[in-house]
């Protein structure tokens, strides 16, 4: 007679074997840095390219070399990475994006975040039995931006239509791509969790596992999204058919839209709440607007920093460096103890601002003008501390620089517990694009979001969890309501020398974004590093606030160094008072920074790309 522990053991055997023989999909080779893990910058004269890609690196080169623009380039870009990276920065979700329109000499900002549904509000998910937005559930889904963001960048800058652009992406999504590192580290997970997120999501398993739960795909193999493509396809002949119909380029772009907001694609987003007890309608698709704003700006020496406004948390990079301006950086040494504690306090005193202040601006009053004072910044320096603060400063008090009167908006409570919770995350992060052109044009763009809630059946849409940076608590700037946005993290960055475009950066990685930002333009400008191994120097990242990600985990007093760092300044920053935790070497969760210079002097464009991750950077 077999033991009852062996009849339950066989099964599980027979499906470790599966996992650990060979997939029936064809391996090809993965892209191979001919550098190694390090990688030199790349140097042009007539235009550059840096994205979280190669494929998508390519893409825009090739639209760059048929006579397209940096915002043509930059589409192109997009949508391959859209197919790539799509576990990470899927189609259509939030895509913030930088211009910098080299006639005028500005840069201007879209709104690259959706809304929440008009059912959405605290009540009705309080009344549900919810204290923070869920996971893994389409009540977490946002209204798509990235549709709106693509037509409205073509229609004010571009010069291509949507469908020659969606090619390389359709071309990609069809024939396949090498599944890289990246891809493979995000949706790794446990075999219970593979098997859960098939019972739970079995549309998103068949896009992402092909129905294989057992199997965990490999690095190399051939990854293909055919639904996508053709989704990509159906709006493309729309765009078409207007043209033949004499339609004029921007009617033709309007049309595809329309398609996605008012049309079949919106008929089956539609129907995909209906069915799962969502909250999206066809009048909150229909109505959904972007739109075109001011950029917000710092100062750090001669340098011009700017952002998104504070529906990102953007203003946090330009109110770092304008705080830090004027500390001797310098005399620490690079990554020293004192170095690593001077930039996280300010850091966390900003972000102390952002939990207090930042939220969207049409819907709260936010005193930018005064958060982004050199006044306030002098004061909040002041704030800089011997030991480690051990938990999230207090806010400042902005108002007292800024042109607006004071808000009457309530502090948030004081109740933040040291928290880590269990999820299924299937993959996360985001993925950035920069891009300057042979006129002098340039993007910047962090498109992001997850397959961790339900996709749209047949269509390969991903419409994400962006609600989860929501909070259920009224008195947050972040707080949940109809037709606002989160304050999201995604945030590209644009930087002016003397007036004249300077660099063109970003990165992935959440809260970390921002901190990963500020260091590299500290290694460049405070130590004169070569932008690439400023890039690929050692990070830190505090975590000493709330994770922007519902269920906003904390862990005071935290800080994350990696593998080398740790080596040599944890004891120093444990006698400091901060709870130390270690990252492996090259680390993507301490962000992987792309970046496009402006290198006037030489009269060059120097490309950068973090090895931390698969991107590219290249150029003419």
């Amino acid at each position: 007679m077999i033991p009852l522990f062996k009849i339950f053991l066989y099964p599980f055997c027979f499906l470790f074997l599966f996992q650990c023989l060979g997939s029936r999909r064809p391996i090809v080779p993965s892209y191979v840095d001919p550098q190694g893990s390090l990688r030199d910058l790349s140097l042009g004269k007539k235009y550059m390219v840096s994205t979280g890609n190669p494929l998508a690196t390519k893409a825009a080169i090739k639209v760059l070399e048929d006579g397209g623009n940096a915002i043509d380039a930059a589409v192109a870009a997009l949508l391959v990475l859209n197919v790539t990276n799509g576990e990470a920065a899927s189609f259509p979700s939030v895509a913030p994006t930088l211009v910098y329109d080299q006639k005028s000499g500005q840069v201007k900002s879209y709104i690259g975040a959706g809304t929440a549904p008009k059912k959405a509000n605290i009540e009705w998910f309080k009344k549900q039995g919810y204290d923070v937005m869920p996971k893994n559930s389409i009540l977490t889904q946002l209204l798509p931006a990235s549709p709106d963001v693509i037509v409205r960048l073509l229609q004010e800058h571009g010069t291509k239509s949507f469908s020659e652009l969606v090619s390389p992406a359709i071309t990609v999504a069809e024939e396949g791509f090498p599944a890289n590192r990246i891809l493979v580290k995000n949706l790794d997970l446990p075999l219970y969790k593979r098997l859960g997120f098939t019972v739970i999501m079995p549309y998103n398993s068949e896009v992402y596992l092909e129905k294989k739960w057992w199997y965990g795909i490999r690095e190399g193999e051939l990854t293909k999204r055919q639904d996508l493509a053709k989704t990509w396809r159906s709006m493309a002949l729309e765009e078409s058919e207007n043209l033949k119909k004499g339609k004029s380029r921007n009617q033709a772009l309007e049309s595809v839209r329309d398609y996605f907001y008012k049309g079949p694609i919106a008929d089956a987003i539609v129907k995909l709440h209906s069915d799962k007890g969502g909250l999206f309608t066809k009048e909150d698709l229909a109505g959904y607007v972007g739109g075109w704003e001011k950029p917000v700006s710092g100062e750090f020496g001669e340098y011009k920093i700017l952002s998104n406004q504070t529906w990102t948390q953007g203003p946090v990079v330009p109110m770092v460096l304008q705080l830090l301006d004027g500390v001797d950086l310098k005399s620490m040494g690079h990554n020293s103890p004192e170095y690593i504690h001077t930039v996280s306090q300010a850091i966390e005193l900003v972000v102390a601002d952002r939990e207090r202040y930042f939220g969207d601006p049409k819907f709260i009053d936010v005193p930018v003008d005064g958060l982004l004072s050199k006044k306030y910044a002098t004061l909040r320096r002041k704030l800089l501390q011997k030991d480690a603060f051990g938990q999230t400063p207090p806010a400042g008090n902005p108002w007292v620089f800024s042109s607006k009167k004071p808000s009457i908006f309530p502090f948030p409570p004081n109740d933040l517990k040291d928290q880590e919770i269990d999820e299924i995350k299937y993959g996360k992060d985001t993925t950035y694009l920069s891009i300057i052109d042979s006129q002098g044009n340039a993007v910047s763009l962090t498109p992001s979001d997850f397959p961790q809630s339900p996709m749209v059946p047949g269509t390969g849409l991903t419409l994400g969890i962006r609600m989860t940076q929501f909070r259920l608590d009224p008195n947050h700037p972040s707080a949940l309501a109809p037709g606002k946005r989160p304050r999201i993290t995604p945030n590209p960055g644009m930087v002016l020398k003397n007036g004249k475009l300077w660099m063109s950066f970003g990165t992935p990685g959440g809260d970390v974004q921002s901190q990963a930002m500020v260091q590299f333009f500290l290694n460049v400008i405070v130590f004169g590093m070569d932008p690439q191994k400023a890039v690929e120097a050692p990070r830190f990242r505090s975590v000493n606030w709330p994770d922007s990600f519902s269920p906003h985990t904390y862990r005071p007093g935290g800080i994350e160094l990696e593998e080398s760092l740790y080596q040599t300044v944890s004891d120093s920053l444990t006698n400091k008072g901060y709870k130390v935790y270690k990252k492996g070497h090259l680390d993507n969760d301490l962000g992987s920074v792309c970046a496009v210079l402006n290198d006037t002097k030489n009269k060059r464009l120097i490309g950068v790309a973090d090895p931390r991750e698969e991107s590219w950077a290249e150029g003419k």
